[in-house]
């Protein structure tokens, strides 16, 4: 097996573009890992005709390559060896790959670095909230009663839970400040310092500032005769994200300027009061505006637009997963979860599994669809029942970008079921697998719309495919069943 893992290393090597044309190589789980040169120099058709090639993309500056487990751990010895690499990790690749991008994808890339190892916080503080409300949605198991109501004893766990699941939003700028200071490049601890700022106890709470200007009763500081409003971010995200950005500049300029035998005494001290500052006097008060502006927009225009905005939102998102700017869906999406109780959720998840399981659903369609092409038919069946489970990227790439129909397909069932979803109004509590298990994710109120939503998605989007198949058959003569 060893000369046939040095064999494929090989072939990969050549159609890659040589030895020369890598900067840096890593793998996953599944998946070799390349940075290149020169991306014009991959002979992506010789890639794909190769017999231990599942699929292979290029994303965020790296070209992957589909191997498959334990397969790619033996190419990729192979390969270090022939091309003469240094092994590297996975963060060494990053970085070399993130040089490869523009301003845009890198911003995108910031803004899912920050999200992403906050993304388990979210998501316990999410499932929490749902069994909450399975244990006090009234009619939802007894009629006319709560199951708290029915069954007093529970009461208690009831706001145990409750006070666990709130726990995840209620100091959510102190996780977002450690992440988000931590992706650029200052010390984390003091990142988590201003987000816990933000939420201190003597100022006013978030969530009752605009019962507080309304009534006339908002706090002030009075600096110099400037008055700097007192009052706490819960519930938001954009403040915290630019504080956390001023607090790692700050940071940095201040290492550079004062003497070394002060730095670990005066840089923390002038970089927490110059931040904090900064922060309540206007990087808050206009990042709140801005915030609470997008949030209102996006719920205002899909209250506006209904269906029809689900449908475009979800026609198109697959196309959006390719550029890579899903990522800047997570920002919004945290921030509708902070403030749920003004949101009742997100509508951005329930559109991603609906895309996500039609990508499934297309990619399983060619099962039905090709009659002799049984390598192709191998991937399509691993990746589709992936993709159903959430994780898209080996369907997309690996066959439904490939046929082209499928994807089409895929697109058109995402339509019409967000549609679905939009009009019933389907929100999620919290982030996770989007696709089949995300319904654990899903207000309880929403489940069965959300099933309904799922069915929609996997049968339009096969009905589609098989159509769009004949179709492209004729017009390209190709033998389909």
């Amino acid at each position: 097996m060893s000369k046939n893992y040095n064999q494929i290393s090989k072939e990969i090597l050549e159609y890659v573009g040589g030895k020369e044309n890598i900067i840096s190589a890593a793998h996953c789980a599944t998946r070799l890992r390349l940075v290149l040169k020169d991306d014009k120099k991959i002979n992506i058709k010789a890639i794909e005709e190769m017999p231990a090639v599942k699929g292979n993309f290029n994303t965020s500056g790296q070209f992957q390559i589909i191997l498959g487990s334990g397969v790619v751990n033996e190419v990729y010895k192979e390969l270090i060896k022939i091309a003469d690499i240094v092994e590297g990790s996975k963060e060494e690749l990053k970085k070399e790959a993130d040089k490869k991008l523009n301003p845009v994808q890198r911003l995108i890339k910031s803004l899912a670095d920050v999200f992403v190892p906050v993304l388990p916080i979210l998501v316990a503080a999410g499932l929490l909230m749902g069994i909450n409300n399975i244990l006090t949605s009234q009619g939802l198991f007894v009629e006319g009663q709560s199951l708290i109501e029915a069954h007093p004893q529970f009461k208690d766990l009831a706001e145990m839970i409750n006070t666990f699941a709130n726990t995840g939003f209620a100091f959510l700028p102190i996780f977002l400040g450690f992440s988000a200071t931590k992706a650029f490049g200052g010390n984390p601890y003091l990142g988590a310092c201003i987000g816990a700022l933000m939420i201190h106890g003597d100022l006013l709470n978030g969530y009752s500032y605009p019962s507080a200007v309304i009534e006339g009763t908002v706090p002030y500081w009075n600096i110099l005769g400037f008055s700097i409003l007192k009052v706490g971010y819960q519930g938001t995200v954009l403040p915290v994200l630019a504080s956390s950005f001023v607090l790692a500049k700050v940071e940095k300029t201040l290492h550079k300027i004062i003497p070394s035998v002060l730095d670990n005494l005066l840089t923390p001290l002038f970089t927490v009061f110059i931040t904090g500052l900064l922060t309540f006097v206007a990087i808050g008060p206009v990042m709140r505006l801005a915030g609470d502006g997008i949030t209102a927009g996006l719920i205002g225009l899909i209250n506006t637009l209904g269906p029809i905005g689900g449908a475009i939102f979800g026609f198109f998102y697959a196309p959006i997963v390719i550029t890579g700017m899903h990522h800047s869906f997570t920002a919004v999406e945290t921030q509708l979860l902070a403030d749920i109780a003004t949101t009742g959720g997100s509508f951005i998840f329930p559109v991603a599994a609906m895309s996500n399981v039609a990508q499934g659903a297309a990619a399983l369609s060619v099962l039905l669809i090709l009659k002799k092409d049984n390598k192709m038919k191998g991937i399509a069946s691993a990746s589709g029942i992936s993709a159903l489970l959430g994780i898209t990227e080996p369907a997309i790439f690996g066959v439904n970008l490939k046929l082209r129909y499928p994807f089409y397909g895929a697109m058109i069932g995402s339509g019409v079921s967000s549609a679905y979803i939009m009009l019933t109004k389907v929100l999620a509590l919290a982030p996770g697998a989007a696709g089949l298990p995300g319904i654990i994710s899903i207000r309880p109120d929403s489940m069965i719309n959300y099933i309904i939503g799922m069915a929609i998605s996997m049968g339009v989007a096969v009905v589609s495919t098989i159509i769009l198949a004949k179709t492209t058959a004729k017009k390209e003569n190709l033998e389909v069943a």
